[in-house]
């Protein structure tokens, strides 16, 4: 329908224009140089040393309280098959991120979907679940900037959660890869920080460094990283040091700080641009205003038909992910926003062509 260039509003992924190669590439020599053997053998199941001294460091646990993996999604897959078992309950944000709904499903997991507010989780529908019956083994909580919900979880609700899991017995998820990509409010504690019994800790550097880099953690009671340890084990004996050593040698070099402000300062800008587009172009739409990571979440008005705005921003040449696919059902008159793999400049023509397409509808 257009000759216009494809604009994507799908991927979560900086764009290369804020990825810091020149420091990346000063890294990947360091390493090389530095620790030649560790960079080109084999390691263990609990990662590049180094970096798992640093994670540790960096979150005040001792070491044995870390394993770095490959990517977070595999940290993700390694704790779920660690505490759960077919059939057990679990907790779910709606909507929440789509491959860890896909992961949690391919378990035999029961899914207990709890509606999101403005400031996380609604708290109170979890509190009502369980008085109800519902008795979760973990709650997956994706507390700051959420994927795709976009919305940070607030001090209070972070209190709740722990003191539900302490009274009800089950493990919290804390599924935190944006952190670092707060460029607006104050930072709040992480819930492991409130209770490193009953939390377990991921992150990822794929959204600090760069996607490429593939490269997450756990963290949480040495007990159960051990047990994760020996799954990691047998499932790959050493990840990749390569990546891990580079990763490594770019946070002690201090590249990490300068990578993350260019990355702040970047979606700063976009996430601004974008609501303004918003407001201006499509007043229909109602949205949460991030305080940072990739993401926005837009609710069109009840009886949207998200499949048919799909169809018709893609013969516009506009991606963007329906919110169908972040929920077990519902989400049809929602979709996801990712602003940060596009300029300004295509971000105010992406929203102008789905603009056109709800219009056409």
């Amino acid at each position: 329908m257009t000759e216009s260039k494809p604009i994507s509003f799908a991927r979560g992924a900086p764009s290369l224009d804020i990825v810091a190669v020149d420091e990346l590439r000063a890294a990947a020599n360091a390493a090389f140089e530095n620790d030649p053997a560790g960079v080109c053998m084999y390691g263990t199941a609990i990662g590049y040393v180094p970096l798992r001294d640093w994670i540790a460091e960096k979150h005040g646990v001792a070491p044995e309280q870390v394993i770095v993996t490959n990517g977070s999604m595999q940290a993700d897959a390694f704790l779920f098959q660690e505490a759960l078992e077919a059939g057990d309950q679990v907790v779910v944000e709606a909507p929440s991120y789509d491959r860890t709904l896909l992961s949690l499903k391919a378990l035999g997991a029961e899914l207990i979907p709890i509606p999101l507010e403005d400031d996380g989780i609604d708290v109170s529908a979890l509190e009502a679940a369980i008085e109800a019956g519902a008795r979760p083994k973990l709650a997956h909580i994706i507390p700051n900037f959420h994927n795709p919900g976009g919305c940070t979880l607030s001090l209070a609700k972070r209190e709740r959660l722990v003191a539900l899991a302490r009274e009800h017995g089950f493990l919290i998820f804390e599924d935190d890869p944006y952190v670092d990509i707060r460029f607006a409010g104050e930072p709040l504690p992480r819930m492991i920080e409130l209770d490193g019994e009953n939390v377990v800790y991921a992150c990822s550097f794929s959204k600090t460094v760069c996607p490429g880099i593939r490269v997450g953690y756990l963290v949480g009671p040495a007990d159960r990283i051990a047990r994760i340890v020996k799954i990691a084990t047998g499932t790959y004996i050493s990840p990749s040091m390569v990546s891990q050593a580079v990763v490594n040698q770019f946070c002690r070099s201090g590249g990490m700080d300068g990578a993350i402000a260019t990355v702040k300062s970047a979606l700063r800008e976009r996430s601004q641009v974008l609501c303004a587009e918003l407001r201006e172009q499509l007043p229909e739409a109602t949205f949460v205003e991030p305080q940072g990571g990739y993401f926005l979440w837009i609710d069109l008005p009840a009886g949207t038909d998200g499949d048919a705005l799909f169809v018709a921003a893609a013969e516009r040449g506009l991606a963007f992910v329906k919110g169908s696919d972040f929920l077990l059902e519902g989400g049809h008159s929602s979709l996801r926003i990712a602003y940060s793999g596009v300029t300004p400049e295509q971000i105010s023509d992406g929203v102008g062509r789905l603009a056109d397409a709800y219009r056409a509808l």
